[in-house]
């Protein structure tokens, strides 16, 4: 028997190194970090990670932060914020809003969860209950402006960060009214129309909403201290070149946040707004992300070894080479990689459009983004099946059914199993910037289970006819995963770099459609797709070349994505 467990051993080391990494950047200086679970006014259960400094105790209470996430993240996004708040002294709560990561559904219920969250920060000891202040990234930002709409005197200063007052979730700013607010408005942002009414957000200066907000009759001036302090009546616009995504992943935006704080809240202590270490776990949390994925293969591997899954194995000739394997080639290849690469990201509007109207958020199917990316799913399945009939024909390997579901279960296990540990040990996830593999809570649980089948259906359908348009043996294994990885990528790379690449020279992103917050959403949504659809060519190639069959790897895919999807987004309907 080969040994094949150096793989999986390597994701293995991969995973503490980069959880170790992780760790010891959050806990810096002595920070302590709890996963607390609290009830809301409502009864129900809210979510948290609370960030302790070493100078916070009962008899020396620290100044106090909520930090908020933005729409289909999770407390673990505002990371950058809340370990370097917390560096500074401040208490922080970085919450899960409801529906979102493991707080109560529905999502927008209850303020989004903000009055809670900042009755419960309130409610600790160790909280300086006069220095109090409020940070949110996009719809974070609506659920900050809740809290201070239902608790006005509990607040000292806010940053909205890539958010807005008034419609469609807040009320809107007056000139008292929040306190001591700062924006950090992105030159880049997706949301102008829908945040501040303009098309662009360079022009964001120029928003009646946002002069009366600042109480000046004219185009704001960014940088620029309007009101008292004191008064509680300060503002200030902060307007750095980066995008809406990336305002929760920037030393600029961040150090924004810092400085703002330094000005308004009293205690803590002192540092340089620059003096930033947050992104070590970044790169910490990437690594040990990068260590799931060997981890997950490298399971897969050992565990073809066992003598059960026999008939799974590639099977040999007679004079001990493998089997050959015919594919696309010349036009025919051409023709099916265009097909493989752009029809999934040209059916991506269409299909988030429909999935969006026509499948809104039910008990029986309760998370709206999931439901759009499973009309997608279905209809590219739908798509792929009419064209598998041109795809060149290949012998199917029979008897392997229960073997490749069997051996699928258990290495996803495995790479949940690790997840689990990391979590347990460094109080991390695996993620890097919005790409975020997270542990399901027992509701989540019962949604995966809801669209498992689904999924799994179309990675079934698609990377078998991926396999008989492009894999063999004979191919060198660079060749194919790279071909395979473009195979499934190639089309969103152009979407979403072709999108981003019309913001930067024209301001906006292309919207075809009237709904000013549709196509912004799905772009970002996008850009989760590159990243995990590589990772799904990546296990698909793998097993393949092992196997000889696209059903485990199709199987893994479905496991692996489904749950991704269901622990990454928000749960709008309650479950």
């Amino acid at each position: 028997m080969r040994g094949r467990w150096s793989l999986a051993i390597f994701g293995a080391v991969l995973i503490v190194a980069g959880g170790l990494l992780a760790h010891l950047t959050q806990t810096s200086g002595g920070i302590k970090i709890q996963d607390v679970r609290f009830k809301g006014a409502k009864g129900n259960t809210m979510s948290a990670l609370l960030y302790i400094p070493p100078n916070a105790t009962p008899q020396t209470p620290a100044p106090g932060i909520l930090a908020v996430h933005g729409y289909i993240n999770s407390r673990e996004t505002q990371d950058g914020f809340a370990i370097e708040f917390a560096r500074r002294g401040y208490v922080v709560l970085a919450l899960d809003q409801t529906g979102h990561g493991y707080s109560d559904p529905p999502a927008f219920a209850n303020g989004f969860g903000g009055p809670d969250g900042l009755a419960y920060l309130r409610s600790l000891d160790i909280v300086d209950k006069n220095n109090i202040g409020l940070e949110g990234h996009s719809m974070g930002g609506w659920t900050v402006l809740a809290a201070a709409t239902a608790m006005p005197n509990d607040y000292k200063s806010m940053v909205l960060e890539g958010s807005s007052t008034g419609k469609p979730f807040a009320a809107d700013g007056t000139a008292s009214w929040p306190r001591n607010a700062a924006l950090v408005f992105a030159r880049y942002e997706e949301f102008s129309a829908l945040m501040w009414g303009e098309e662009k957000a360079r022009d964001v200066t120029r928003s009646p909403k946002l002069w009366a907000m600042f109480g000046t009759p004219g185009p704001v001036e960014p940088g620029k201290v309007y009101g008292d302090i004191a008064q509680g009546t300060a503002r200030v616009l902060y307007t750095p070149a980066i995008t809406h995504p990336a305002e929760h992943i920037s030393h600029e935006a961040i150090g924004h946040a810092l400085d703002w704080f330094a000005k308004t809240l009293q205690g803590g202590t002192p540092r340089p707004a620059d003096d930033q270490i947050w992104f070590r776990k970044e790169i910490g949390t990437l690594i040990a992300l990068l260590g799931f994925v060997a981890l997950l293969i490298g399971a897969f591997d050992a565990l073809l070894e066992a003598p059960m899954y026999s008939r799974l194995r590639l099977p040999e000739v007679a004079d001990g080479t493998t089997p050959e394997h015919s594919a696309a080639s010349g036009r025919r290849w051409t023709m099916a990689f265009i097909l493989s690469a752009f029809i999934p990201a040209l059916t991506y509007y269409p299909a988030f459009a429909l999935g969006g109207t026509f499948v809104k958020p039910s008990a029986f199917l309760p998370q709206g983004i999931t439901n759009q990316i499973l009309v997608w799913a279905v209809i590219n399945a739908l798509i792929t099946l009419a064209l598998m009939r041109f795809a060149p024909k290949r012998a199917s390997r029979s008897g392997v059914i229960g073997q490749s579901l069997v051996i699928a279960v258990a290495s996803v296990a495995i790479g949940y199993a690790a997840l689990w540990l990391a979590d347990f040990a460094f109080k991390i996830d695996f993620r890097f910037w919005i790409v975020a593999v997270k542990l399901m809570s027992a509701k989540q649980f019962l949604i995966f289970l809801i669209y498992l089948v689904p999924f799994t259906a179309f990675f079934v359908i698609a990377l078998h006819v991926l396999h008989r348009n492009f894999s063999t043996m004979a191919a060198p294994r660079g060749t194919l995963y790279v071909t395979n990885i473009l195979a499934l990528t190639l089309g969103f790379m152009v979407l979403v770099g072709g999108q981003y690449a019309i913001l930067w020279l024209t301001g906006k992103l292309f919207n075809p459609l009237p709904d000013p917050g549709f196509v912004p959403l799905s772009t970002i949504v996008a850009i989760q797709f590159v990243p995990l659809l590589a990772i799904c060519a990546v296990i698909a190639t793998f097993t393949w070349r092992r196997t000889g069959s696209s059903l485990p790897g199709a199987l893994i895919c479905g496991l692996f994505v489904t749950w991704y999807v269901v622990a990454g987004t928000a749960t709008q309907a309650a479950f």
